[in-house]
């Protein structure tokens, strides 16, 4: 049993309303059951109850059990002292007020009905392999689950839009030095983002602006900060690469303390730090005010044409520093191109135009309606269960529901959840 539960059924009314009482036997007529309080505190305000006759304004506390409320230590809480009605599933206990009289007690536990009650035991006791609705999800209602997966997509850039506006508050409101350290941490990709993303913080961005006009230095710059001009390689780039970040160490008083080791194991060539880091090179180098450019894009096309880079003219026959390859122009990739959109440029477009007062909804959901969906084992699996993955929105919307509700059993706090719950046919 979840205390969400009973949330879920004291809100929408689930129960037998015609024949309430206390237990303690005292006739209870519910006029407003309340609102939900998101915060701390008790879980329902302003309710409006009749008790044996008398009006009571105040507020609702729900528990599995009411001894659960000494387990709380509510009883030593002042925000708890206008409760007018303890909701609980079982009653094993009178909870008192300070003054010593019997805090009024509700309990769900024959009233509830019983479909809900069955309902919730299949969902949420019923073993699963994967999620708890895994066996109805194909059966959910189109416009319900379109309308929720929106509502989740927005939710996941909220979530990191918080996170933009904590490196907004280090930057000082430096919007492209937040866009600098976000896109390094992408272009590493899973293996090497947190490699990249130290590499970003371990320098001012305004190194970054000084250098952008001379790629070699942009490039000496990453690649030493990430220590892989180390190595005895006999090569004219890689010999100019050390002579290069050997100057900017000492002008810039460079340090690499706190940076993380690159990965190359299990890595596809085309991803190897080396690549990625030569390609963020040049993109700085082709795009002075890059942050300007990427706000002022106004359609998906315009930012595809900004990420048409590729590597310096050395990468393009090799993939490390000591062994010649064949010869390919080492473009940034569509798929590599959605990533960095879905990842870094909606969530900071969608921050900025927070930032400015306007509501980024609209815009941030027609570009991510564009662009095609992500291909990992969580969408993989919600299609196997229902083909819906047609977009990134979508994509990013199922990877919120899985982490964020299917994986913590969340499944009253999710719109789906809530439909099977009240479901005649569940």
């Amino acid at each position: 049993m979840q205390e969400a539960f009973l949330h879920y059924i004291w809100q929408f009314k689930k129960f037998d309303t015609a024949r309430l009482q206390t237990t303690h036997g005292e006739a209870i007529v519910l006029r407003n059951n309340g609102q939900p309080n998101l915060n701390g505190g008790p879980d329902f305000f302003n309710a409006q109850l009749q008790i044996n006759g008398q009006i009571w304004v105040g507020n609702v506390e729900i528990h599995i059990k009411s001894s659960d409320w000494y387990v709380h230590n509510h009883e030593v809480d002042a925000a708890y002292d206008n409760v007018i009605l303890h909701v609980v599933y079982e009653h094993d206990t009178d909870i008192f007020r300070k003054d010593n009289s019997i805090i009024p007690t509700l309990e769900l536990k024959s009233i509830i009905h019983k479909n809900v009650f069955h309902n919730y035991q299949k969902l949420l006791l019923t073993p699963h392999k994967w999620i708890n609705c895994e066996s109805d999800f194909a059966d959910v209602d189109d416009f319900l689950l379109q309308n929720w997966l929106e509502r989740l997509y927005i939710e996941r850039l909220e979530r990191k839009s918080t996170m933009i506006e904590e490196l907004l508050d280090t930057s000082k409101n430096d919007w492209e030095a937040v866009l600098f350290v976000l896109l390094a941490k992408n272009f590493g990709l899973k293996v090497n983002g947190a490699a990249f993303l130290s590499m970003a913080n371990s320098f001012d961005f305004s190194i970054v602006r000084k250098l952008q006009s001379q790629p070699l230095q942009l490039e000496a710059l990453f690649f030493g900060q990430v220590g892989v001009l180390e190595k005895d390689v006999e090569n004219a780039y890689y010999l100019n690469l050390i002579k290069e970040y050997q100057f900017l160490k000492q002008k810039f008083n460079l340090s690499t303390t706190n940076v993380i080791p690159l990965q190359f194991f299990r890595l596809r060539p085309p991803n190897f730090p080396t690549i990625r880091l030569s390609q963020l090179a040049m993109l700085y180098y082709q795009h002075p005010n890059f942050f300007t450019k990427v706000m002022a894009a106004e359609s998906l096309e315009d930012l595809y044409a900004l990420f048409q880079v590729g590597t310096s003219e050395f990468w393009e026959t090799h993939f490390t520093f000591e062994k010649t390859s064949k010869t390919s122009k080492k473009l940034l990739t569509k798929n590599f191109i959605d990533l960095l959109l879905i990842n870094t440029v909606l969530p900071l477009r969608f921050s900025y135009l927070k930032y400015q007062g306007k509501n980024p909804t609209e815009p941030t959901l027609v570009l991510a309606q564009k662009i095609s969906p992500e291909n990992n084992s969580i969408i993989t699996a919600y299609h196997h269960l229902k083909p819906i993955a047609t977009s990134a929105m979508i994509s990013q919307a199922l990877l919120q529901l899985k982490t964020e509700y299917c994986d913590k059993n969340k499944c009253m706090e999710c719109a789906i959840g809530h439909a099977l719950i009240k479901s005649e046919g569940f």
